[in-house]
């Protein structure tokens, strides 16, 4: 039997996000050994890890290369390899077996390389690309975007008046989001929900795909807000942050298409759920990376609207 795959040390440090985490990382070695022993595969390289999976390389029977995938189970994860099954490898990272009951899937092995090698706008000019190939009618058993965006919604509106946050902007967002609700154009597309730099990876059958998806039904134009808050550093670097960022907005929005007022209006509503996420789970007491991302939010939530 084949030894018990080592957990990086980044990935064992998220025990504590909670119990449920600790069981999971408690279980992994084996999990993965037993993956990988159970689908006759070979470890071919050191496992690396994101935010919530342990991905390994490894090599198939026939020495094509791969990455294995096991994730912590989660909603978010869930439907990955639905999303996966349906876009057969179009602008996605191809799917080449699926263990659902073990939050397992076998992947092409991409490169490590992602889309901050490459100016901005260039990057977000990418990134656009692929919305018309991966957006495809939504599948069956995804959750609609709107059934999340209720809930947010009115958690936003009960934050505090005093919360540290614009009223105006807060009252914007409710509005914007309550709208968003009970417009049917809000769900129906597969969109893939967390569409940014780092989920874009340099390949070999194609210049660039994306992966990571987390799949919903809902509206492509939800997808936009990543792209404005990653690489901040970059538009704090600028000197102009309402001009990087609008920089930034149209670059996605001439490239894929998209109706503008119906993207900002998105950003501006998931710009407001982010902050109100940080405000409620901070129970009162904000650090100085608290107000940092706060202050993050408003800015991108007023320079697309001018």
């Amino acid at each position: 039997m084949p030894a018990a795959i080592p957990v990086p040390p980044g990935l064992l440090a998220f025990a504590d996000r909670g119990e449920g985490w600790t069981e999971w990382l408690d279980g992994l070695p084996r999990l993965a050994r037993d993956i990988v022993e159970d689908w006759d595969l070979r470890v071919d390289g050191a496992p690396v890890h994101g935010f919530c999976a342990l991905v390994l390389p490894v090599r198939t029977t026939s020495g094509r290369p791969a990455v294995l995938k096991v994730s912590w189970p989660h909603d978010e994860a869930e439907h990955e390899h639905l999303a996966l099954q349906a876009l057969h490898g179009n602008g996605m990272v191809e799917l080449y077996r699926a263990d659902p009951r073990r939050h397992a899937m076998l992947l092409e092995r991409l490169h490590t390389e992602d889309l901050g090698s490459l100016d901005e706008v260039e990057a977000c000019e990418v990134v656009a690309s692929f919305y018309s190939r991966i957006h495809v009618r939504a599948l069956p058993q995804l959750r609609t975007l709107t059934s999340y965006v209720d809930r947010w919604t009115a958690a936003l509106a009960a934050l505090p008046r005093d919360a540290p946050l614009p009223r105006r902007l807060v009252e914007q967002a409710v509005s914007l989001g309550r709208s968003f609700v009970s417009d049917s154009a809000s769900d129906g597309v597969m969109i893939h929900g967390d569409l940014h730099y780092g989920n874009v990876l340099a390949a070999d059958r194609e210049p660039w795909l994306v992966i990571d998806p987390k799949p919903v039904s809902g509206d492509p134009h939800y997808e936009v807000a990543p792209l404005l808050w990653n690489r901040w550093e970059e538009v704090l670097a600028s000197g102009n942050v309402r001009g990087a960022v609008r920089r930034r907005f149209h670059a996605v929005v001439d490239a894929a298409l998209l109706d503008e007022d119906r993207a900002r209006d998105w950003v501006v509503v998931r710009m407001l759920h982010n902050a109100m996420w940080t405000v409620t789970e901070s129970a009162g007491t904000l650090t100085e990376e608290d107000h940092d991302w706060l202050t993050e939010c408003v800015a991108i939530a007023k320079a697309v609207q001018g």
